[in-house]
C-alpha cells in the first residue's frame, strides 16, 4: 500500500507542480495585484506610490458601465454562438458517422484544418475580407445588391461569431465524431433491425449515447466565450468599426493595463470575469448533473 502511496505521489508530483506554476501562482498574484493602486505622490512632481485601496479596485469596476456592457456583449455573444457552434458541430458529426457519407476522412481533415491556423491569423484573414474596398466578398455581396457592414453596431457581433465558428466548429465535430464512433455498434444495428429510421436513431440513440461528450463541449465552449478577446481585437482596428477598445470584459482589462497603467483595475476586472466562469461553469455542472440523475 506505502509503494503504491509513493508511485501515485512521484507520478502526480509534476501535475501539482505546473499546476501550482501556471495556475494558482498567477492567480495568487492577480489578486494581490488587484487590492493595490498607485498614486501620484504630493503634487505629482514625486511620482508614483502604490497604495493598498481593498476592494477599491472591483467597485470601480464594476461601477464602470463599459466594464458591464461588456458582459452584455458576452451575453449576446453567447446566445447566438453556443447553439450555432454545439448544433452545427452536431451535425456535421452525425452527417459524417452516417452510412449515406464519403470521403470521410477528407471531411474531417477539410473542417478541422480551419482550427490549425492561429485565431490572430485568422482574425486577420476576415478582417481583410469583411472591409470595402478590399474584399471581393463584400464586392459580390454589393453587386447582388446586398448590403452589409461587418463593422456596424448591428453586424460587429455576426461578424465575429462567424469568425469563432469557423475556427471552432471542425474541432468540436471531431470530439462529437469521436464519441459516436466509440458506440456499440451492435445497438445501432439493434435499432435498424427494429425499424428506427436514421432520424429515429440519431435522435434517440446516437445524442443520449454521446450526452457527456455534449454537455463537455458546452462547458468548455461557455468559458471560451467569456474569454473573448482576439476576434474583437483585431476587428476594432476596422475602419468605422463599432468595436470598442473596451468592448467585452478581457479587452476592459487589457486596455485598462496597457493603455491606462492601471494594473490593479486590470487585475480585478481580470478576477471578476474568472469567478462568472467558475460561477458559470458550477452552474452548468449542477444542473446537467441533476438532469443526468433524472435520466
Amino acid at each position: 500500500m506505502k509503494a503504491r502511496t509513493r508511485a501515485a505521489a512521484t507520478l502526480l508530483t509534476p501535475f501539482f507542480v505546473l499546476f501550482t506554476a501556471v495556475m494558482l501562482i498567477p492567480i495568487g498574484y492577480a489578486v494581490w495585484l488587484s487590492l493595490f493602486t498607485e498614486q501620484q505622490s504630493g503634487l505629482g512632481f514625486g511620482g508614483s506610490e502604490t497604495v493598498f485601496t481593498g476592494l477599491g479596485n472591483y467597485t470601480a469596476a464594476l461601477g464602470d458601465r463599459v466594464f458591464r456592457d461588456g458582459f452584455l456583449v458576452l451575453l449576446g455573444y453567447c446566445v447566438f454562438y453556443i447553439p450555432l457552434m454545439v448544433g452545427g458541430a452536431l451535425a456535421l458529426a452525425l452527417l459524417l458517422d452516417s452510412a449515406l457519407a464519403r470521403a470521410k476522412r477528407f471531411f474531417q481533415l477539410a473542417l478541422f484544418l480551419p482550427h490549425a491556423v492561429p485565431g490572430i491569423i485568422a482574425a486577420m484573414i476576415w478582417l481583410y475580407l469583411y472591409t470595402p474596398g478590399l474584399s471581393p466578398v463584400v464586392s459580390a455581396m454589393h453587386s447582388g445588391g446586398i448590403g452589409f457592414d461587418f463593422f456596424s453596431p448591428s453586424g460587429a457581433l455576426p461578424s465575429i461569431v462567424n469568425i469563432a465558428l469557423w475556427e471552432w466548429l471542425g474541432y468540436n465535430m471531431v470530439i462529437f465524431y469521436a464519441a459516436l464512433q466509440a458506440i456499440d455498434r451492435s445497438v445501432l444495428e439493434a435499432a435498424t433491425v427494429d425499424g428506427a429510421g436514421g432520424w429515429r436513431t440519431a435522435f434517440s440513440i446516437k445524442l443520449p449515447l454521446i450526452r457527456a461528450s455534449v454537455l463537455m463541449v458546452v462547458l468548455f465552449t461557455i468559458i471560451g466565450s467569456l474569454q473573448l478577446f482576439t476576434e474583437p481585437l483585431i476587428l476594432n482596428t476596422g475602419s468605422g468599426s463599432a468595436v470598442s477598445s473596451s468592448w467585452t470584459p478581457n479587452m476592459y482589462a487589457y486596455t485598462a493595463a496597457f493603455s491606462r497603467n492601471d494594473f490593479g483595475l486590470a487585475a480585478a476586472a481580470s478576477v471578476l470575469l474568472a469567478l462568472t466562469a467558475a460561477l458559470l461553469s458550477f452552474v452548468v455542472t449542477r444542473l446537467t448533473g441533476r438532469k443526468g440523475k433524472n435520466a
